[in-house]
């Protein structure tokens, strides 16, 4: 049976859910049932093969993630290797009497050939080679494992905000999301797995020291006391059998310990170690240069050995001269000489030479520049792209492409997002650093210069690339100065969909309805409503925050309240009504009570009664009105803190009004009617709002 229906096999028998439980089993078995040498030497043989395919698994893979399994393994090599010095010790304490061979060839091979039968030579070999495991290798990587357990679960928090930072800017998906939060998860338990299992390896060179002296001290009594041999017999054959089961465990044992040194030492990115290794230690000609130098010098000194010395010498001049040589030959490759244009002749001005403007405009400083080229690794217009797609599934309709100039008026580190031609946002960042941002729970100092975050205003610090890691560990979410721009316009184009909805995407909405529902596009537009009334419905929807997704129960509604009134105000109070639940789903999930908080009575009542006669909204005096918004505002604190949404309940006759004041003054705060809640929903009360300002307001409206 060949190599690989062995593999078939045991793969199969792994599937059945076999595989461990018959291993435990068989290790269990190895510690209470005595094994022949040929035993001995076949799962001697296994256990060292196997810690060679387990170092070099270690060593070829990419990531650490992908070799997660790792913790397990190791205890169960720990494990198996411990079993057989139970099997070996009961061997050899049973019948080392009878010789160097009683133990198998394995220990034998080891405790004659490798240390030359001489078991003073032999304790001095094992002496070292417990002294690398123990002190050098097993400590460094128990230590290792501590601090990257420690940092990674610190970490967590941080990586956690800057996947939500990266999916509210469209730069993700969901699913993407989810893989990186599985990932981000899967890194902890893995680091946390490892800070235990490094306690195996360093107990396991613990016990190897403890058995070594155990088996030669037992070995001498049992072989002076039982058998009757020579003191210096028995010294010499037990000595020689424990060295060579010591020297057959220690071995397999350094491996793994070198395995877990290795594997938490690797970076957590993608990437091949040999290459990494020959990039970063050779990849510096002055390192090799002045290598060559020192090299040369000892290699002139009289009593060195100087053929090698002088060697090694040439060999890194040589390296250093290639690598030279190579980096010069591509920093000046000739560019492709462009062809000189012949001039073309004057032609006269025509429409085609006034430009329109565009919609959407991101204009950048001169050093902002690379951001944008993809040549020199700029990534910000695949982010432009993915926010256009993600606002585009979010608002229902599809947003014009972003127009990117470079503008030599601004600043050189200045960004600034235009809407049809107007600026509305501008910024300074640096394209060389990283932005880590406060969310609020920062537990540790980054230097950095100070800033604010300009989607949101949070408190930012510009920090170097290299401070990274230990920002995201105390707390910080830090991103990169593509993705702050990024989600700068993805904020911008949300609050501002209103003014990208037009009459040629209003018209791509409806034709795209009439392919499946072609009489009601075509009873609504234009027997019943122009074309501009349904505009201003859905402008109207998008500057209220209400996507245009559904499109089908937008046009139905229309046309149902369409024979009654065109008035696009109450209109567009019926198609909320006809998208209440979708509304509400989209402040609170579905299983979910609805937070909400209302109007005191005497204060609605003082709003419904200035309402009489009024045009668009009551006719307030202006000292009421700022303490109505200073109180919605102070609501809408309060929940944001308790980390529920701001929800304001009214009656529908003051829900348009109520909206508009709180459109700018209090974003983060949603108005609704009381008809456009679903039945089927539950409410919870929180609190009314102006309940403190009544007399206030009683005055006022007296004074009026």
């Amino acid at each position: 049976m060949n190599a690989v229906a062995v593999l078939g096999h045991a793969r199969s028998f792994a599937s059945r859910g076999l595989g461990v439980p018959v291993l435990l089993i068989t290790m269990l078995g190895m510690m209470v049932l005595p094994l022949p040498p040929a035993a001995l030497d076949l799962l001697f043989s296994f256990n060292i093969s196997l810690s060679l395919v387990i170092i070099l698994a270690v060593i070829y893979v990419a990531r650490p993630l992908e070799f997660g399994v790792f913790p397990t393994v190791l205890l169960l090599v720990t494990l198996l290797r411990l079993a057989l010095n139970v099997a070996s010790t009961r061997v050899v304490l049973l019948n080392g009497h009878t010789g160097t061979s009683a133990a198998g060839k394995v220990i034998e091979a080891f405790g004659e050939f490798v240390v030359g039968g001489n078991y003073t030579v032999g304790l001095v070999v094992f002496s070292i080679l417990v002294i690398i495991n123990f002190v050098v290798v097993t400590k460094g990587a128990g230590r290792i494992s501590e601090v990257s357990a420690r940092f990674t679960l610190d970490a967590m928090p941080g990586k956690q905000m800057a996947i939500d930072a990266d999916l509210n800017a469209g730069l993700i998906n969901q699913d993407e999301a989810r893989t990186r939060r599985e990932e981000v998860r899967q890194e902890a338990d893995f680091y946390g797995s490892m800070d235990g299992a490094s306690k195996f390896v360093r107990g396991d060179a613990t016990a190897g020291i403890l058995i070594l002296f155990i088996n030669i001290i037992g070995g001498i009594v049992i072989g002076t006391l039982q058998h009757s041999l020579p003191f210096g017999e028995a010294v010499r054959t037990y000595t020689l059998l424990t060295i060579g089961d010591g020297l057959v465990a220690q071995i397999p044992s350094l491996l793994m310990s070198s395995s877990v040194a290795i594997i938490v030492t690797r970076m957590s990115g993608s990437q091949d170690m040999g290459d990494q290794v020959i990039k970063q230690l050779f990849g510096q000609p002055r390192t090799l240069a002045v290598s060559a130098g020192v090299l040369a010098l000892l290699g002139f000194i009289p009593g060195m050995p100087n053929v090698a010395f002088l060697t090694l010498a040439a060999t890194c001049g040589g390296a250093a001269f290639l690598i030279v040589k190579r980096e010069a030959a591509s920093a000046t490759a000739p560019a492709a000489e462009e062809e000189p244009k012949e001039e073309a002749p004057l032609t006269e001005l025509s429409w085609d030479d006034v430009r329109p403007v565009d919609p959407i405009g991101l204009e950048v400083g001169y050093r902002l520049i690379p951001l944008v080229d993809r040549k020199q690794g700029g990534e910000l217009m695949a982010r432009i792209k993915a926010v256009r797609k993600k606002l585009s599934q979010d608002l229902g309709f599809l947003v014009q492409p972003v127009h990117i100039r470079d503008n030599l008026n601004l600043p050189p580190n200045t960004y600034r997002i235009n809407l049809m031609g107007v600026p509305v946002a501008q910024h300074e960042i640096h394209p060389d650093k990283e932005l880590a941002i406060n969310p609020g729970r920062v537990f540790g100092e980054v230097q950095g210069a100070a800033t604010k975050e300009p989607a949101f205003g949070l408190d930012a610090l510009w920090i170097e690339p290299a401070a990274r890691e230990h920002a995201q560990t105390v707390g910080y979410s830090v991103v990169d100065p593509s993705t702050v721009i990024a989600t700068h316009l993805s904020q911008i184009l949300q609050s501002q969909a209103h003014e990208l909805l037009g009459y040629e995407e209003t018209q791509q909405l409806l034709d795209r309805l009439g392919q499946t529902a072609p009489k009601l596009v075509e009873d609504l537009v234009p027997k019943t409503l122009p074309l501009g009334v349904v505009v201003r419905v859905m402008q109207e929807l998008l500057a209220e925050r209400v996507p245009v997704r559904n499109v089908r129960k937008i046009v139905e509604t229309l046309a149902e309240n369409a024979i009654r009134t065109q008035d696009p105000a109450a209109l567009v109070a019926a198609v909320r009504i006809g998208l209440g639940r979708s509304i509400v789903q989209g402040i609170v999930d579905a299983g979910e009570e609805l937070p909400v908080f209302t109007l005191d009575a005497a204060l609605e009542r003082i709003l419904h009664d200035s309402m009489q006669g009024a045009g668009e909204g009551p006719g307030l005096e202006p000292g009421l009105a700022e303490r109505v918004q200073k109180a919605m505002s102070e609501a809408a604190e309060r929940q944001e803190v308790a980390g529920e949404p701001a929800v304001l309940l009214v009656a529908p006759a003051l829900r348009p009004w109520l909206a508009r004041l709180a459109r700018h003054s209090v974003p983060r705060l949603h108005v609704l009617a009381y008809n456009e809640v679903p039945d089927s929903k539950k409410l919870r009360l929180v609190a009314a709002v102006g309940q403190q300002q009544e007399t206030g307001q009683r005055r006022a409206i007296a004074g009026a």
